[in-house]
C-alpha cells in the first residue's frame, strides 16, 4: 500500500484503536507527533515500532526538532541550541560554525532516528528580520547567504545519521510580524524582492538535492491571492518552475489560523492538493482530520509515492545508540557550550 497524502497526529503515548484503524487507510502517509505523545525514549521507541508495524512499506513518522524553544522531545534527549547560536558563532567564524551546524545536524537526526522517528521538519530556511514574532531564534541568520551555509551544513550531519532535510517555511516567513498560528501573515513584497533574498537558501540546499519542502501559510498579494501553501503559483509556477525542485512538498499544519481564510478544513485540504502539495499536515485535531480523510479521493500517484518514500529514515533504528558513535559527546559538549552561551 502506498504511502497516501496526510499525515496526521494522535492523541496520547500509546495508538489507540480507532487510531490504528485510520493509520491503515490508504489515503494516510504518516504520523506527526508531538510532546504530548512522548514521555521517554522507551516509550517513543514502542510506539514508532507501533506505527512502523501498521502498515508496508512503513507510514512516515515526523516531529518538530528544531531546537531552542522548538523541540518536542526534551528529557532523555540532547537539548539542542536555538539555530540562532550557530549564527552568532558564524559572525566570529564562518568555517568553525558550519562544522558546529553539521555535528548539531548529526546529533539531532541520530538521536531520533535512534527512536525510530523517520524526520524532523528542520531546518528553517527563513531570513530573521527582526521583526517576526514566530521565528526569530529559529532563523540561523540575519543574511541570506549565511542561513545557506549554515543549513547546508545541518542537513549534511542530518543525511550521516539517515535522514531526509525538510526546509521551511517557503516562501520565507521571516518579514512578516504576525504568527501564522493565529492569524493570516500578510508580505506586500513584490515577487522580485522575495526571490532575490528569501528564496536564496531554498535554490542553493534545492541545488544540493533537498528531500522535501515545507510551504508557509503567509500571504504574498503581489504574487497570488491566496497563501503560499495553497496557491499553484508559488508551488507549480516558482518551486517546481523556475527553482526546479523535484522533493515533497508538505503543507504547514492546516489547522492553524492563517489557512482559515481558505475555507473550512475539508476545503483547505482539497485546495492544496490541487495547488500541488503533496502530504498535509493535520496534527492536532484528530477528530476533524479522520473526518477529512474519510472525505479525500482516494488517488494513484505514483511520483507522490516516490518522492514522500524519499522522506523515509535509513538506519540507525537497529544500529548501535548514538551515544556509542565517537561523534556524539562531542557533539553534546558543543550543544551545551552554545545553549550557555545564549541569550537570557
Amino acid at each position: 500500500m502506498p504511502l497516501g497524502p496526510v499525515m496526521v497526529g494522535i492523541r496520547g503515548l500509546v495508538l489507540l484503536s480507532e487510531e490504528r484503524e485510520l493509520l491503515c487507510d490508504p489515503r494516510i502517509g504518516g504520523v506527526i507527533l508531538f510532546s504530548r505523545n512522548y514521555e521517554s525514549v522507551e516509550q517513543l521507541s514502542q510506539l514508532a515500532e507501533a506505527i512502523h508495524a501498521i502498515r508496508r512499506p512503513a507510514l512516515l513518522i515526523a516531529v518538530d526538532q528544531e531546537g531552542g524553544c522548538v523541540q518536542r522531545f526534551r528529557s532523555g534527549f540532547t537539548a539542542l541550541p536555538a539555530p540562532a547560536c550557530l549564527g552568532r558563532l558564524y559572525d566570529r567564524s564562518h568555517s568553525a560554525a558550519v562544522v558546529a551546524a553539521e555535528r548539531l545536524g548529526w546529533l539531532m537526526a541520530a538521536e531520533l532516528r535512534a527512536a525510530g522517528v523517520d524526520l524532523s521538519f528542520a531546518p528553517v530556511l527563513d531570513v530573521e528580520r527582526g521583526v517576526s514574532r514566530v521565528i526569530g531564534e529559529r532563523a540561523f541568520h540575519h543574511r541570506a547567504e549565511a542561513v545557506a551555509d549554515l543549513t547546508l551544513g545541518w542537513i549534511r550531519g542530518m543525511r550521516q545519521a539517515g535522514m531526509a532535510a525538510v526546509g521551511k517555511h517557503f516562501p520565507g516567513h521571516g518579514a512578516v510580524v504576525a504568527d501564522s498560528h493565529h492569524e493570516l501573515p500578510v508580505d506586500d513584497r513584490p515577487l522580485e524582492a522575495i526571490f532575490s533574498v528569501d528564496l536564496l537558501p531554498f535554490r542553493r540546499l534545492i541545488a544540493d538535492g533537498l528531500e522535501g519542502v515545507m510551504m508557509g501559510h503567509v500571504l504574498y498579494p503581489q504574487v497570488d491571492e491566496r497563501p503560499a501553501s495553497f496557491s499553484g503559483v508559488w508551488i507549480g509556477d516558482v518551486l517546481r518552475g523556475a527553482l526546479c525542485f523535484t522533493g515533497a512538498i508538505i503543507s504547514d499544519d492546516l489547522g492553524m489560523q492563517a489557512a482559515a481564510c481558505v475555507g473550512d478544513l475539508q476545503l483547505r485540504a482539497s485546495v492544496a492538493l490541487t495547488a500541488g502539495c503533496d502530504l498535509l499536515l493535520l496534527g492536532n485535531d484528530w477528530e476533524s482530520a479522520a473526518n477529512i480523510v474519510d472525505r479525500l479521493p482516494s488517488v494513484e500517484r505514483s511520483p507522490l509515492a516516490a518522492r514522500l518514500g524519499a522522506l523515509r529514515g535509513v538506519g540507525g533504528r537497529c544500529g548501535s545508540p548514538p551515544q556509542r558513535d565517537p561523534r556524539w559527546l562531542p557533539a553534546v559538549t558543543l550543544a551545551t557550550r552554545l545553549c550557555s552561551e545564549a541569550p537570557r
